[in-house]
């Protein structure tokens, strides 16, 4: 029995001997971390590949781990990391955290973003809904590719299934289709080819020649505008002063045929009808003259003087 109980006793001072070298062991290594602060960051994301003693660094070196992790209890949407980070570390005002995932599937928590000359963050520069202060996150590049993979590859999945309708048979062999005509378009346009170029060239002839009579046309304008600015102003004071000769010669015909309209009346009431009184006395005398010239002319001198024989009277 007293050996027994000497072996109890061996055994219990054994098991708290190791018991204090292991205390003092995790005392010595908490005492050559030195002082840490702890800070607080809600992700509203996946937090896969973290866990806890996960590696925390800053612009890439290596200043703490990951204490906890666990859903917030004010908001479940989000998932509160606790990290501890060594008490020389600036962390200040501008300090983002983002998520680094790796294809390993092991993540590390990314500190960067401070700015120089700014506060540290406390509890009097941000807020400390669980007694410590929050640092923002921010969404890495990669870390986001990786947090909407589900979705890229639901949107991939619905992609290809898309394209297997449209790619089905019958489609292929309509797409072969245009692919033929399309061949034949380009062999018939190859065959074309050089009655394209020569219409073309032809235009490019016609359009030269335009151009010279547009050129031809614009110089004759020039010299029509020249004379015009030149030769016109004598022009029209020409035609000018020959309207005002039209005009002075118009008024002195009216007044001439103002002047002579009572010498008319006259002539055509008097006159004239006088003159046609004398007329036809001249008339009259005339074939009187006419007969007694054919009268000497066919029976002498005599039967002028003598007169006309009168018949003789038969009772």
């Amino acid at each position: 029995m007293e050996t027994r109980a000497n072996h109890i006793w061996v055994g219990a001072v054994t098991l708290a001997l190791l018991a204090a070298l292991a205390a003092f062991i995790v005392w010595i290594a908490r005492l050559g971390e030195g002082a840490r602060n702890e800070y607080d960051i809600l992700f509203q994301q996946s937090v896969s590949g973290l866990a806890n003693g996960s590696q925390v660094s800053f612009a890439g070196v290596p200043v703490g781990q990951v204490s906890q992790i666990e859903l917030w209890e004010q908001d479940p949407e989000y998932v509160r990391v606790r990290i501890k980070v060594q008490e020389d570390v600036p962390v200040l005002v501008g300090t983002t955290a983002t998520i680094q995932a790796s294809f390993t599937g092991v993540s590390t928590i990314l500190l960067d973003g401070a700015r120089k000359d700014a506060p540290p963050i406390t509890c009097e520069t941000t807020a400390c809904p669980e007694g410590y202060p929050l640092i923002p996150p921010a969404r890495g590049g990669f870390n986001e590719i990786l947090a909407s993979a589900p979705l890229l590859l639901e949107r991939l999945a619905t992609l290809t299934e898309r394209l297997t309708q449209v790619l089905d048979d019958d489609n292929q062999t309509q797409i072969a289709a245009i692919l033929r005509n399309t061949n034949e378009m380009t062999a018939s346009f190859a065959e074309t080819a050089p009655q394209v170029n020569a219409t073309l060239a032809e235009l490019q002839t016609t359009l030269s020649e335009a151009a010279q009579a547009l050129d031809s046309f614009e110089k004759v304008m020039n010299s029509t505008d020249r004379v015009i600015n030149s030769e016109g102003q004598s022009l029209v004071r020409e035609l000018r002063a020959t309207f005002e000769s039209i005009n002075a010669a118009s008024a002195s015909l009216a007044k001439t045929l103002d002047a002579a309209e009572p010498a008319a009346q006259q002539l055509s009431q008097t006159t004239i009808p006088a003159a046609e009184a004398t007329l036809r006395d001249l008339e009259v005398t005339s074939r009187a003259l006419r007969k007694a010239i054919e009268r000497l002319e066919s029976q002498g001198a005599g039967a002028v003087i003598k007169g006309e024989t009168l018949p003789d009277y038969k009772p």
